[in-house]
């Protein structure tokens, strides 16, 4: 079975690199890691602590957005794409179970995930250690956010694949992508913090906020890296509510998406016909 996986992963990441999603996902992790820590590592003073756990807390927002776009980004088409392709139904002749089908798809895309990631955020930790080499405090912090990024990135690439599995065709698997980025990224801190205002400190904001916070991958993620970080003061909005979810909940959270994520791909999957 671990053949299996590797052989289509292998399949898939030769794709990948044809369609230069390697060099796509990299440059963008750098250019935009590296903006961030010269623009987000400002209030180290202000909040007593050192640089590269304050670019951190910037990173964390960075991850936020791109990592889950990123994985949407590669995944939307990566079984309305053989639908269209035919390819579909020569894949499935072969002696490959529809789980390890995606599950060497997931191999491939995270491998390019975590290399985009580590790129980034390895760029903007030295640009922060070399400024500052007590910043080498932050490291701890900064290995957190790197396979908890990844983490999130199998998250989304799971999402992706039930989406792709549901629409049967790239665009309508693009538009459910984009959807559901808007939906959980923006719209759902939005949403929330709303209700929070409306709410005035009630019951809602200390009963159900901290369940609604969990319930969602990118808000999960976000709590876990500021609530472990020494930089929680540098966030804002939702954010700010780490310090009141323990540690150990934001985890298991983080822990548990990707595993639900792609239990529903895997679901999907088994329903569409070629």
């Amino acid at each position: 079975m671990i053949r299996r996986i590797l052989s289509t992963a292998a399949l898939e990441f030769r794709i990948a690199l044809r369609n230069r999603w390697v060099a796509i996902a990299t440059a963008l992790m750098v250019v935009f890691a590296l903006v961030l820590a010269a623009a987000g590592a400002a209030p180290t003073g202000d909040i007593g602590a050192d640089r590269l756990s304050v670019v951190v807390a910037s990173l964390t927002s960075l991850a936020v957005y791109l990592v889950p776009l990123l994985a949407l980004l590669m995944s939307f088409d990566a079984i309305a794409g053989e639908v269209e392709r035919g390819t579909l139904p020569l894949l499935l002749t072969y002696p490959v179970a529809r789980a390890e089908v995606l599950a060497g798809k997931l191999v491939a895309h995270l491998a390019i995930l975590a290399l985009a990631v580590c790129a980034g955020y390895g760029a903007a930790a030295a640009a922060a250690v070399w400024t500052d080499p007590a910043s080498t405090a932050g490291l701890p912090a900064l290995w957190r956010l790197m396979w908890s990024s990844t983490l999130l990135g199998a998250t989304f690439l799971g999402a992706g694949y039930a989406l792709s599995s549901v629409a049967r065709r790239p665009s309508g698997a693009a538009g459910l992508a984009v959807g559901l980025w808007l939906g959980l990224v923006v719209l759902y801190d939005l949403a929330l913090l709303a209700l929070i205002v409306a709410d005035g400190g009630g019951g809602f904001t200390t009963q159900v906020l901290p369940v609604a916070l969990l319930a969602n991958p990118a808000d999960a993620f976000r709590l876990f890296n500021l609530s472990a970080a020494q930089a929680t003061a540098a966030a804002a909005g939702v954010g700010g509510a780490a310090a009141t979810i323990p540690l150990w909940q934001s985890a298991l959270s983080v822990l548990l998406w990707p595993l639900a994520a792609l239990g529903l791909a895997i679901a999907a999957f088994r329903k569409v016909t070629p």
